[in-house]
């Protein structure tokens, strides 16, 4: 039996991802569903035993939810546990903690051509400022610079700034949103549930009764076209990204690139692609020729939250030597 090893994670409200690292590189990749379980350290535990180690002496875990301090508590799930506490049950020297978008940050620096899709012109510097974000439960968003000791994050909540309308339809569905919540934030138009607010807004304006309420189910009629209140939805769903990533990209002067993750947009598929996305996102007048050598990328790697856990670690290994 292997002594010890390195471990990372990306747990998710429906499963835990784990998998081993060693000279920088993924292998033994398991995915267990984290109800099977009835803490975090049961399931690392089975891995630990399925991978035949004694022990783990270090490792990442990318999680959703908030990592501020010691205690974690998952949002979407019922785990928590203390980080201190668990790195001492599984008799671990190491053990990071981070955001899950924290690890889709990190794992953008390493991702090739073949991890990502371009969408428009551009291309990136190495060594250029990123941003991310992702349409999903909710909306993430997050910075990534570049600084003397290596790849920093820039946390916030992104997701939740004031959604800011560039035309008529965008008025229409800020209308319907301030009439319902008050103040329209940007994870309200930009999410899963965001995708059903855009479409029951527009079935209104069009004066007609809103029908479906599964953003899948709108994504599916649009892609049909069986619903031309649904394609429309979709439509200047994509609009929005592009003028939400477009904004992204002068907060912080992106020339690292603008990437996209989240469950939501990676369904949309020739859609998105085939979008008003990079229009929208170009569209900054005065400044639009300061973002439009900005590359603008899908990502296409479905273990980026893994990468994202190795990179992180990788780095803290050399910080601390």
């Amino acid at each position: 039996m292997v002594s010890e090893g390195s471990f990372i994670s990306d747990v998710g409200g429906t499963n835990i991802r784990l998998a081993l690292v060693e000279n920088n590189e993924i292998y033994g990749i398991k995915k267990y569903f984290c109800a099977d379980f009835e803490t975090i350290a049961d399931a690392i535990e089975q891995f630990r035993l399925d991978s035949g180690l004694v022990r783990f002496s270090n490792g990442c875990i990318a999680i959703a939810g908030p990592v501020s301090d010691d205690r974690i508590t998952m949002t979407n799930h019922s785990w928590e546990f203390s980080r201190t506490a668990l790195a001492n049950q599984l008799k671990m020297d190491d053990l990071q903690v981070i955001n899950d978008f924290t690890a889709v940050a990190f794992s953008l620096p390493e991702l090739g051509d073949g991890q990502l899709i371009q969408v428009g012109n551009g291309s990136r510097l190495p060594q250029g400022n990123i941003a991310v974000f992702g349409p999903g439960t909710g909306l993430g968003v997050e910075h990534l610079t570049l600084t003397k000791n290596g790849w920093q994050t820039l946390d916030g909540e992104g997701g939740h700034v004031d959604f800011a309308p560039n035309d008529d339809i965008d008025l229409q569905i800020w209308r319907y949103l301030k009439s319902k919540f008050g103040r329209v934030s940007t994870e309200e138009v930009l999410s899963g549930r965001g995708l059903v607010n855009v479409y029951t807004a527009l079935s209104l304006e069009h004066g007609q009764e809103p029908s479906l309420f599964d953003p899948a189910e709108i994504t599916q009629a649009a892609q049909s076209k069986s619903d031309a209140v649904c394609e429309l939805a979709v439509q200047q769903f994509c609009r929005i990204m592009g003028a939400f990533a477009g904004n992204l990209a002068l907060n912080l002067c992106a020339t690292g690139g603008v990437f996209i993750g989240g469950g939501v947009t990676s369904k949309l598929g020739d859609m998105f692609l085939q979008s008003d996305f990079r229009k929208y996102f170009e569209a900054k007048g005065a400044m639009a020729d300061y973002v439009k050598p900005i590359p603008t990328y899908l990502i296409n790697e479905p273990e980026h939250g893994l990468i994202g856990a190795k990179a992180y670690l990788k780095q803290h290994i050399e910080q601390t030597k």
